[in-house]
């Protein structure tokens, strides 16, 4: 992950051992997590006090990584070394912050610069992890003067959980590490989001153990809104059993160990040396269950809340919830971004669809139904197909709802997934995964007697759970493999879009689609259908978002324009003094 030099690098660049340090921290909306981390650099400053230091963030907070940048730079720096400042190498240290540097580069072509490797697993910071559990010790043992064996207790350790299984399995390594260092009875691992087991799930498990004592240690750099769940999920298992000794361990937080790793790190980067665990790495070798990822290209995800506290941010918090609320202002700080640009048709395709419009009477169907049909007779060529379609009542809605919130389509074969308009897809940030290719998704059909396509919805089942829409274009199977594992199974999705074609099973699995009133659904009665009509469905569906966005996006403005006027007006209305 090294950056190299450019090739029109000026001759006579400065040696490695002269170079800046630019940490780059993630960023946070909590005001005591910035503050942590500044406090580290502080503490790097003091201890390499001859280099140029600088630092910025990823999200949310201020001053931004370029900015940082091009401070070491006009303080006269030649060679910029980036440090991820994040624990482990998962989707911010692989992507977002080399597309950070990928970009500096190009507009400092007079500098050098080079990347770091993340922190890992350091033997500094397991020493720290030891250090914080031996002090929740000890305060233990000043309330109460009892001295409970490590052998009667339990280390549950929390990391943040990614979607990098490498960057996971690194905080179950650690956990280990700690056990068997330290002598725990046992240990547990759980992450505070996007991975399982949940905080709240891990220390239930941990309480039906039936050890004396569970140590809690998050596995974070700083304090901030998840640290802050995490001890509130501590307190709420206290509460609810007295009988057991819980203790919360402090996370890593301001030390010097800390600060001596990342400076091991910024001279490993300047040198060439930056090491992170390839072999592992889903963007590199076919990962069990993340085979389509290898090669994606290195794209930024950050942007919508880059610098974020510059622009006025939600309290503390609010972003993390899970309701859709929360969800659509996110997306309408993507809609307001400069990167956001509203869906324009080509001109063949408006003009098909202003012939469509008025091809027939529309005016009973909704808006997002008569969306989703106006395309379906699209690219059928057909009127007719409008009375074979069923949409169960507000389908379409929930599945635009859904692909703000989830972004994330499960196909039935990739006919399907190459029917989805790119750039729509790449606008809403959706993820699409079809397993129908995977080894992993052959030994599935080939031992519990499933076709391929039936076996990758089984995958999708137990890999996703309900945060999925599921768009079946080709095969019956994979429709009635759906409704088994709704009916029998509890499968939740938030959409299924069933449109196969053919003579086969095909009008049977659309009946028992209809049928199957736990899941909003989009299917036909008849024979017709296929894979372009189920993309189809799909993007009508990403249209619908990106509109209503732009929509929420200049009612939003105009509601601002209007705020302004009025605060102005008040302004121009004040007596003298009255501000006294």
């Amino acid at each position: 992950m090294n950056a190299a030099v450019p090739a029109h690098a000026p001759a006579g660049t400065a040696p490695a051992d002269d170079y800046a340090i630019v940490l780059a921290g993630h960023g946070s909306r909590d005001p005591d997590g910035v503050r942590e981390f500044e406090a580290l650099v502080e503490l790097i400053r003091l201890r390499a006090p001859a280099r140029i230091v600088q630092h910025g963030y990823l999200e949310f907070a201020s001053p931004t990584i370029d900015v940082a940048v091009k401070q070491a730079i006009d303080a006269g720096a030649r060679h910029v070394v980036m440090v991820p400042g994040v624990l482990l190498a998962a989707t911010h240290a692989k992507n977002d912050m080399p597309s950070e540097l990928l970009a500096l580069q190009r507009q400092f072509t007079n500098t050098r610069f080079s990347f770091g490797a993340a922190l890992d697993l350091h033997p500094q910071l397991l020493q720290l992890c030891a250090q914080r559990i031996i002090e929740a010790e000890g305060a233990a043992h000043s309330r109460t003067g009892e001295t409970v064996p490590r052998s009667e207790a339990c280390l549950v350790v929390v990391g943040r959980g990614t979607s990098d299984p490498d960057a996971n399995s690194e905080i179950s390594k650690l956990t280990r590490m700690l056990e068997e260092g330290l002598g725990f009875g046992t240990s547990l691992t759980c992450y505070a989001g996007t991975a399982k087991p949940r905080v709240a799930d891990g220390l239930q498990a941990a309480a039906r153990l039936g050890y004396r004592r569970i140590v809690v240690l998050p596995y974070f750099l700083f304090d901030g809104i998840l640290v802050k769940r995490i001890y509130a999920a501590a307190d709420e298992l206290r509460a609810r059993h007295p009988e057991l000794d819980i203790l919360s361990a402090s996370y890593l937080g301001p030390h010097q160990h800390l600060a001596e790793v990342f400076i091991e790190r910024a001279a490993e980067g300047a040198e060439g040396r930056a090491a992170m665990n390839c072999a592992l790495c889903k963007y590199r070798v076919q990962i069990v269950g993340f085979e389509q990822q290898v090669g994606t290209p290195q794209r930024a995800h950050h942007l919508k809340v880059r610098g974020l506290s510059e622009r006025g941010s939600e309290p503390a918090g609010q972003a993390d919830a899970t309701s859709l609320a929360v969800t659509v202002t996110a997306m309408g700080a993507l809609a307001s971004s400069a990167e956001f640009k509203p869906y324009v048709p080509h001109p063949i395709e408006a003009e098909s669809m202003r012939i469509i419009g008025e091809g027939r009477d529309w005016s009973m169907f909704s808006a997002s139904d008569m969306r989703v049909l106006q395309r379906l007779v699209h690219t059928s060529g057909d009127f007719d197909i409008v009375d074979d379609i069923f949409i169960s009542a507000g389908a379409s809605d929930i599945g635009l709802r859904a692909l703000l919130r989830c972004r994330r389509v499960v196909t039935d074969v990739t006919m399907v997934q190459a029917g989805l308009k790119q750039a729509v897809l790449d606008q809403l940030e959706v993820e699409t995964w079809c397993g129908v290719h995977d080894d992993a998704t052959r030994v599935l059909a080939e031992t519990h007697g499933l076709t391929r396509s039936a076996a990758g919805i089984r995958r999708a089942w137990e890999m996703f759970g309900n945060d999925v829409v599921v768009a079946i274009g080709d095969a019956p199977t994979a429709v009635m493999e759906t409704v088994r594992l709704i009916e029998q199974h509890g499968w939740r999705p938030q959409l299924v879009i069933g449109l196969p074609v053919g003579f086969v099973g095909t009008r049977e699995c659309k009946a028992a689609l209809r049928e199957t009133m736990q899941v909003p659904r989009i299917t036909n009665t008849g024979t017709r259908g296929g894979s372009p009509w189920a993309a189809t469905v799909v993007n009508a569906l990403m249209i619908g978002a990106i509109d209503s966005m732009a929509e929420n996006a200049r009612a939003g403005q105009t509601t601002e324009d209007s705020a302004e006027r009025q605060s102005n007006a008040s302004l121009g209305a004040r007596t003298p003094g009255a501000d006294a």
